[in-house]
């Protein structure tokens, strides 16, 4: 997890949320603009109307925004995503789609191609690719839990879930998203569905 610095502030102090919130705000809006690389500090604070000196009371640096706001995002995201174990998925397709649930987690990384790009890329961060893999796991954990991947037992299915889904997710970053969210889901969902016929196996340990 991202750590960050909240001056003299308790880190569940309101205006502490609302101030790290407008920054990360700020910032999402302008990796829509131009690349991670080339966001000062100076055009943070600009865009998120606060002073530089509030922005160290906060953040290290312009990466380290950029990290809490990737995971705060997957953070929310996982908190809605609830269908990425295959074997609880619907095997039938549905009016709204193949799968909105997958389709809204492609969805969400095309919505901020930029900052999953910049931070997701070979020369990103590994702290937010961990979050990230981490929080699918414990996603596409059977028991429905979406809290630390810690907290759950060794689990191979949930594990290759999300090194899968997250593989496939930097590959299609990588090359400027050619397909549509929905396209991604109707490729990715048959493998999900293989993997769920082999779940149970998995997910018994031999004699």
């Amino acid at each position: 997890m991202v750590t960050t610095k909240s001056g003299s502030a308790p880190s569940g102090d309101r205006r502490v949320r609302r101030t790290r919130s407008a920054l990360q705000r700020a910032l999402i809006d302008l990796v829509d603009e131009r690349d991670l690389s080339q966001i000062s500090v100076a055009d943070v604070v600009e865009a998120a109307e606060v002073n530089r000196s509030t922005f160290y009371d906060h953040y290290r640096d312009v990466h380290e925004l950029a990290e809490a706001a990737c995971t705060s995002m997957i953070d929310d995201l996982i908190g809605v995503v609830l269908a990425l174990d295959p074997a609880h998925a619907n095997t039938s397709e549905s009016s709204a789609g193949p799968d909105p649930a997958l389709t809204a987690f492609f969805a969400h990384f095309a919505d901020h191609v930029g900052l999953y790009r910049s931070l997701l890329g070979p020369t990103g961060s590994a702290r937010v690719i961990e979050h990230v893999r981490l929080r699918i796991t414990a996603a596409a954990y059977p028991s429905g839990n979406h809290g630390s991947a810690e907290d759950i037992p060794h689990d191979v299915p949930a594990a290759f879930i999300a090194g899968a889904l997250l593989g496939v997710a930097t590959d299609w970053l990588r090359r400027g998203c050619p397909l549509t969210p929905t396209e991604m889901t109707v490729l990715t969902k048959p493998l999900l569905r293989a993997l769920a016929a082999g779940v149970e196996a998995g997910r018994t340990c031999p004699e």
